[in-house]
């Protein structure tokens, strides 16, 4: 059973209960533990302990004093406000105060309650009263106690409160910029894609349809697959296959494209948009400004929860591939994000061939009672 909400819940259930066995354990502790000290009391143990659980309940009095003083007052109004001296001169006043209540009670009330409950049989006919100096040290030992397990406490459960917010605050934060990573990448792929419609479109091609087909696809994907923070991999892959489709459209007979995944891809599952940015690179800076014969090469392998991808694409000597723009610093941006310490990503611009290796860390999610085999799918794009 999980303990957090007992020890650090402001609802009414777990409030008072926690009040009433704090007080609890620190009045039977401090019966047990005078019973063992005063020498003038019964010799019997059980006699002790009845006489030293009714000075234990009396003496409680000054005890929540103070430590209802520190956590509802000095703690919120002083210490977290860093008003340190302040502090210590109300921390000093209360101590003082709570010694003068515990020197008070044990002087005029601590004898005449014992004798009012448990009668004369077990005490002394005439039991010595502690002098006030006495009384008072050893009420001021008491109330520095729980004065100090109480300020404890309660700055604990400040500190654990004050971190689940910056935790929860940095969740939010990191949640928005996913989401603003993510908006990015649509516009930025359909700015890409839409210019090819365009230039189908002005010359009259007969592929300009099959691109808007192929484009309304992909728009599906993203507007009712894309909204989730992981998609299966599958999916991700038929995204993708689909993009390069049309891109093998575009291309007509010159485009050699070639896709392997290799491995089990059911119930494997990978945040939305990831491959995308490094598919859309080849085609806007390698494959497009080659001249002859443009080709891809994707290989995809599982292996236990891990994705190994290496993408390579030709491209023309002399050619610079951009590796800072707005798609492939999305990516990275969100690989941080979403896999922190759970990915690889090294990029090699050579100079006739790029290179992208991503390694990731899924997540696996199998159906009950189903195993995922290992299988081997391989798409040959060019004709």
């Amino acid at each position: 059973m999980d303990s957090a909400p007992f020890i650090f819940s402001n609802a009414p259930y777990y409030r008072w209960r926690r009040h009433l066995a704090f007080w609890g354990v620190w009045w039977f502790s401090q019966a047990i533990l005078y019973s063992f000290a005063p020498p003038l009391l019964p010799s019997n143990y059980f006699q002790r302990l009845e006489i030293c659980s009714i000075d234990a309940l009396i003496y409680m009095a000054p005890h929540i004093f103070i430590s209802y003083s520190l956590m509802y007052f000095v703690i919120p109004k002083f210490v977290v406000k860093g008003k340190y001296v302040q502090t210590a001169l109300l921390v000093l006043l209360l101590c003082l105060l709570s010694a003068v209540i515990s020197a008070f009670e044990s002087i005029y009330i601590i004898d005449k309650v014992r004798r009012w409950i448990v009668g004369d049989k077990w005490l002394f006919p005439h039991y010595p009263t502690s002098p006030f100096a006495m009384s008072l040290m050893a009420g001021l030992r008491g109330g520095v106690t729980i004065a100090g397990m109480a300020a404890a406490i309660k700055l604990m459960k400040y500190w654990y409160v004050k971190q689940a917010r910056n935790l929860e605050l940095q969740k939010e934060n990191i949640a928005s910029q996913l989401q603003l990573l993510k908006a990015q990448v649509h516009p930025h792929f359909l700015f890409n894609t839409l210019n090819n419609v365009y230039a189908h479109a002005q010359v009259g091609s007969s592929t300009a349809p099959v691109l808007i087909a192929g484009l309304s696809d992909l728009l599906r994907y993203m507007l009712y697959e894309c909204d989730r923070p992981l998609v299966p991999l599958e999916k991700e892959l038929k995204m993708v296959q689909d993009y390069v489709l049309l891109e093998r459209v575009r291309y007509g007979n010159k485009l050699d494209v070639n896709i392997q995944v290799t491995g089990g891809t059911k119930d494997v599952y990978i945040a939305p948009l990831l491959l995308l940015p490094f598919i859309e690179n080849c085609f806007k800076h390698g494959t497009s400004q080659m001249l002859e014969q443009p080709w891809v090469t994707l290989q995809i392998v599982i292996e236990d929860d891990w994705m190994r991808m290496k993408l390579l694409n030709g491209k023309a000597p002399g050619v610079s591939t951009a590796t800072g723009g707005i798609g492939i610093a999305n990516v990275i941006k969100r690989l941080e994000y979403t896999y922190p310490g759970k990915h690889q990503l090294v990029i090699n611009n050579e100079e006739e061939v790029f290179i992208v290796n991503l390694r990731i860390q899924l997540e696996r999610k199998p159906a009950a009672g189903q195993v995922v085999d290992a299988n081997v799918m391989t798409y040959e794009l060019a004709e």
